[in-house]
């Protein structure tokens, strides 16, 4: 048997082995059925069985149910076309093919989940009202209140990037200059040793006494959250970066600046970017909080509104929303991260 038969060979032994150690199991087709089998189950019981005669009466039961078996047709469909597909996939569609094989445990998860849901509140009511409401009541507020839901995200979201870009900027600044200057080191360090462990909400007295507006309160209250971690970060990237690469710069002419912006700076970028991570995460902390105390539109002050009119429907709703915004900004973080540090890809994870 020559090579190029050994090769094609393989997939075949290993149930449709993919590139770069990712697999194609020869049973997902049956996995995808079983899917898409527990998503019309789902269907059919939100459409079908009354809800209990003590529960409050749904508005949107009939659109949450054409809305699973959409679901599960989508589902039904792969199972055939995973079928077709399954020997020996390449480029693009191996990652697609790989990425649907590993996703299909989490959508029979998330079938079984709705089920759940919907029996323990809708159905049988044993979960107690306002605080628990049915998978529906997330659909109605989507449906119903989405220009308001999306006015307050467009609002937090100018607020976090404005927050957390001045904080990113200055935290990089801060941390070059603290890990490249000894000077500079002597004199922020241990101011930043004094309010790093200090959470950035305990500054909302002051942040609000200082600056003239809730908004520019708040953004100094995001930019510190950010800004503290990418400082920390930045100047441990910096003052780790090998001495001998300063050498080297030296003895081919280098000046300050060049050592600074050339070498230091790209050395530290892998610190830089766990900075930005951590960054990331206290912002959205702060973030909430901030707009929970003056700020007239937002994701924090539409959660206390809800909060205040028990519209916990419309809670949940902001806070998946707000979950999903925020995973998408990291997972764009990490696309930048990638693309800038190529050589790293893949090192670190989301």
């Amino acid at each position: 048997m020559s090579v190029n038969d050994t090769a094609a060979a393989l997939p075949a032994a290993t149930g449709g082995a993919l590139p770069n150690g990712a697999s194609f199991p020869s049973a997902l087709p049956l996995r995808f059925s079983a899917a898409a089998l527990l998503w019309f189950a789902a269907s059919g019981m939100t459409a079908l069985w009354p809800d209990a005669p003590d529960a409050q009466e749904w508005e949107r039961t009939g659109e949450f149910a054409s809305l699973l078996l959409v679901a599960a047709g989508l589902l039904a469909l792969a199972a055939p076309l995973s079928a077709i597909l399954r020997p020996a996939p390449r480029g693009w569609l191996a990652a697609t093919a790989a990425g649907l094989s590993a996703s299909v445990p989490w959508l029979i998860a998330l079938a079984l989940g709705v089920i759940g849901w919907e029996i323990l509140t809708a159905k049988l009511n044993l979960l107690p009202r306002p605080f628990f409401v049915p998978p529906q009541a997330l659909l109605e507020v989507y449906l119903d209140d989405w220009p308001r839901l999306l006015d307050c995200f467009a609002a937090s979201l100018r607020l976090l990037v404005t927050g957390y870009a001045v904080g990113s900027a200055l935290g990089v600044v801060a941390g070059v200059a603290i890990g490249w200057s000894r000077a500079v080191g002597y004199w922020v360090h241990p101011v930043l040793r004094l309010i790093g462990p200090l959470p950035a909400t305990a500054w909302l007295p002051i942040a609000f006494f200082a600056f003239p507006t809730s908004w520019s309160a708040s953004v100094f209250l995001i930019a510190l959250a950010s800004g503290v971690p990418v400082t920390i970060l930045t100047w441990s990237g910096v003052a780790g970066v090998n001495s001998a690469y300063y050498d080297i710069a030296r003895t081919l002419g280098a000046s300050q600046r060049f050592l600074v912006l050339k070498v230091a700076v790209p050395a530290a970028m892998p610190h830089v970017f766990v900075g930005l991570f951590m960054g990331l995460g206290a912002s959205f902390a702060v973030l909430v909080v901030a707009e929970m105390l003056g700020v007239k539109s937002g994701v924090g002050w539409y959660l206390q509104w809800a909060q205040g009119w028990a519209a916990y429907g419309n809670m949940y709703a902001a806070l998946l929303v707000m979950a999903l915004v925020c995973s998408g900004l990291v997972t764009l973080l990490f696309r930048v991260r990638d693309h800038l540090l190529a050589w790293q890809k893949g090192m670190l994870k989301w």
